[in-house]
């Protein structure tokens, strides 16, 4: 999966255990202008190098994976966790919209008169 946005934060690696590190990054996605959304990426063990080059502001593109897992407490209640992990970061260019194409007037004052037609 893939999705377009801007960086908003890039967070400091984490070493959560000894053999396990990890690494967020939160992106505004705007498919509405109007109602921005902050996505969490996070990038683990030796990927959370993907991040290192990247400033607030810069606009991006993370290739990613869904991930979701469940974990049951000690009172037999299940939750269901959902992760979103970053594998590639592209930078872009900001998108803007399409210039409209230029199409030249037509001169018609110059056309022949043409009488010969049926109508």
């Amino acid at each position: 999966m893939e999705i377009k946005g801007k960086v908003h934060e890039v967070g400091a690696v984490q070493q959560v255990t000894d053999s396990f590190k990890k690494r967020d990054l939160i992106v505004q996605y705007a498919e509405n202008p109007q109602f921005v959304e902050y996505i969490r990426f996070e990038a683990t063990q030796d990927r959370v190098n993907i991040f290192d080059n990247l400033a607030p502001g810069e606009d991006v593109e993370v290739s990613f994976n869904l991930r979701g897992r469940p974990w049951t407490n000690k009172g037999g209640v299940t939750t269901y966790f959902n992760s979103l992990v970053a594998w590639r970061v592209t930078k872009t260019a900001p998108e803007t919209a399409a210039p409209a194409a230029h199409v030249p007037p037509v001169d018609i004052s110059s056309a022949p008169d043409d009488d010969d037609l049926p109508f």
